[in-house]
């Protein structure tokens, strides 16, 4: 059996395969330590650098191994791209008989018998779900996989998408008359048959929480399991090792019912009648919040007036939804299952509402249309790392920023990995030639007034002179981005991309295709952003993505730190906000031809003993205080393509 580092040779069937494939050092030392751990059956931890082909550096162990392999990823994007364009060109390079599977959460495929159902009551629903019904049932005769995302002509949030989609609440499993064609199943089927499959971290901590029945026959049947984008894991096991109820849940459940009297016992009219009243409780208890999305610590706002009788409210009517559906068991599948969400849902309210127990952040948030009560607990250390003691099998986490540093603490405590390896690499890039950072002079405090005019003007001045090249604007909170994007609204004629126009795929599409855009968005594209060459020349951050000190998680883990005697802030909020920098400061630098300036507008980096430690977890680029300097490169840069 060839070693795994010889496939990344020179003359390897890899370099003859990949177009401008070239040995990357780093590159085959990863390698080398995932086929290691794969053989004795050990954890790795690897923060691997823009640069340093990590994707490959895993899958290639993956294909050229025996048994079977779950990949993990923080995105469809990345999701997408493993299934599409990577595994194929190497499986086709060097391991032609693997079999690989695509993997989506069950809320991606098109459910049939929920179409059926909403069909059905299809009067019952506005203009804009009726016509985008009609388009669903039109595309169901065509599709092979029943894969929602790839019915481009509706929006992401569409209306129709929860009535013809399940949930573990409302799928019937093998009761449910359309099990042989399900799409949900026949995926979990291919990936059950095949060598390799490709999942997302939501998706895997679904499983291993045993809170999507009848997938978890997967994940024990493999030897080996790799998260790429691992740094998002602690806050999403953290969300499932939780409990949570939202309005919507509770909704959709009503709106069951009703699909139910209105289709199979049309002679329980009571059934219509307490669906009815259970909506309009929750109409009630959505008053009891602000309109405005946000987070906030559900202890506290249990106090306020009027909402715990709301609350009790909501409690009362499932209660009578348990009553009506108990005496119909038997009538109906999907009664019978309506009764057991009812009972479950009842169940975990009444633990929302005992927010006197320690342990875990009690929280709410808020959106347009629903509002969902957490229970999530402060460390899912022990949880987690007893379950990587316990299974006999490898685990590799990787990311590009995972360390503080060359420290890995800050991660490893957070999952329990004690025994982890770990293993640091540099990326090859040549940041200090590629790369300028500049933290302007004489900035307002980021609190100050007139922060938000300083930095539309340095703005500005980036695009002046960054004519035919695009420009990322990064922002710590939307109220930021909308002000900058409302103002260059005015002032700039240019493609102008906001996220929240539009999904974050279109927006990056048109970005590119654009060469010359303007990009504003916030957390969700600080990572997993892949933009090469001068379509992106320039990336500005407004801030240091500190986690808002309203979060009710980060207070109750900064509250937890306190009273377990250790500084809060270089424990829980400056780690977590290093790596979300290093993942802003990572868009800027993609490939080793492109060229760019980074400019992070908060003298905080300078003004305060912190600043140190984020600046040695950036990439080496060369550093200026001088905004003039950074525009001079700029300039070059646009000298240098108008000459091509």
């Amino acid at each position: 059996m060839i070693a795994v580092a010889q496939h990344f040779s020179p003359q390897s069937s890899l370099a003859k395969t990949v177009t401008g494939f070239v040995p990357r050092a780093a590159q085959t030392e990863m390698a080398t330590a995932v086929a290691q751990v794969m053989r004795t059956k050990e954890s790795l931890v690897v923060e691997a650098e823009t640069g340093t082909g990590k994707t490959y550096a895993y899958l290639v162990p993956l294909l050229t191994a025996t048994g079977k392999a779950i990949i993990s990823t923080g995105t469809k994007a990345l999701q997408e791209q493993l299934y599409f364009r990577d595994l194929p060109l190497l499986r086709d390079a060097i391991a032609p008989g693997k079999q690989v599977a695509l993997l989506k959460g069950r809320s991606n495929y098109l459910c049939l018998h929920r179409m059926q159902q909403a069909s059905a009551q299809s009067g019952e629903f506005s203009k804009v779900v009726q016509s985008q019904l009609v388009t669903v049932r039109q595309w169901a005769q065509r599709t092979e996989d029943g894969d929602l995302g790839l019915l481009n002509v509706l929006p992401e949030d569409a209306e129709v998408l929860p009535q013809v989609t399940s949930t573990v609440d409302n799928c019937l499993g093998r009761d449910c008359p359309d099990y042989e064609e399900c799409y949900l199943v026949k995926a979990r089927k291919r990936a059950l048959d095949a060598d390799l499959v490709v999942v997302n971290h939501h998706l895997f901590f679904a499983d291993m929480a045993l809170k999507d029945v009848g997938f978890g026959e997967l994940i024990p049947a493999v030897d080996t399991v790799v998260f790429d984008e691992a740094h998002q894991l602690p806050d999403i096991a953290s969300q499932y090792f939780g409990e949570a109820v939202s309005s919507r849940q509770l909704q959709e459940l009503a709106q069951d019912l009703k699909v139910i009297y209105l289709t199979e016992l049309k002679d329980l009219k009571q059934l219509d009648r307490i669906a009815d009243k259970l909506l309009m409780t929750l109409r009630e208890w959505r008053l009891m919040f602000p309109v405005e999305p946000q987070r906030g610590n559900w202890r506290d706002w249990q106090r306020r007036a009027g909402v715990k009788e709301a609350a009790a409210d909501v409690a009362e009517q499932l209660q009578l939804v348990i009553d009506v559906t108990k005496n119909a068991l038997g009538r109906s599948k999907d009664l019978d299952q309506a009764y057991e969400r009812a009972t479950l849902a009842a169940h975990k309210w009444e633990q929302l509402q005992a927010t006197e127990r320690t342990g875990y952040s009690f929280w709410y948030e808020t959106t347009p249309r629903q509002i969902t009560l957490h229970q999530t607990p402060l460390s899912v250390a022990d949880k987690f790392g007893a379950y990587i003691d316990a299974a006999d099998m490898a685990w590799v986490f990787t990311s590009a920023t995972l360390a503080v540093g060359q420290d890995f603490s800050h991660f490893t405590e957070q999952l329990g990995l004690s025994s982890a390896q770990t293993l640091c690499l540099s990326s090859p890039f040549q940041f200090s030639k590629q790369a300028l950072l500049c933290l302007p002079r004489y900035l307002p405090q980021p609190q100050a007034p007139e922060f938000f005019a300083k930095v539309l003007e340095i703005v500005e001045q980036v695009l002046s002179v960054n004519q035919t090249g695009g420009t990322f604007l990064l922002f710590t909170s939307h109220r930021m981005l909308q002000r900058v994007g409302a103002a260059l609204a005015e002032k700039t004629d240019r493609p102008l991309l906001v996220q929240g126009s539009t999904s974050k795929r279109e927006l990056l599409a048109q970005f590119v295709a654009a060469g010359n855009g303007i990009l504003l968005g916030t957390s969700s594209f600080w990572e997993g952003v892949d933009v090469r060459g001068d379509a992106l020349r320039c990336v500005v951050i407004d801030k240091l993505p500190f986690a808002s000190p309203d979060d009710p998680l980060l207070q109750a883990r900064v509250e937890d730190a306190r009273l377990r005697g250790l500084d809060a802030f270089s424990q829980v909020q400056l780690p977590q906000a290093i790596i979300a920098l290093k993942q802003g400061a990572g868009r800027l630098i993609r490939d080793q031809d492109d060229r760019g300036v980074l400019i992070i507008c908060d003298q905080r980096l300078v003004s305060k003993p912190y600043g140190g430690t984020f600046l040695a977890s950036l990439p080496a680029m060369r550093r200026t205080r001088d905004l003039q300097e950074a525009l001079k490169f700029l300039a070059e840069l646009e000298a240098a393509k108008s000459h091509e």
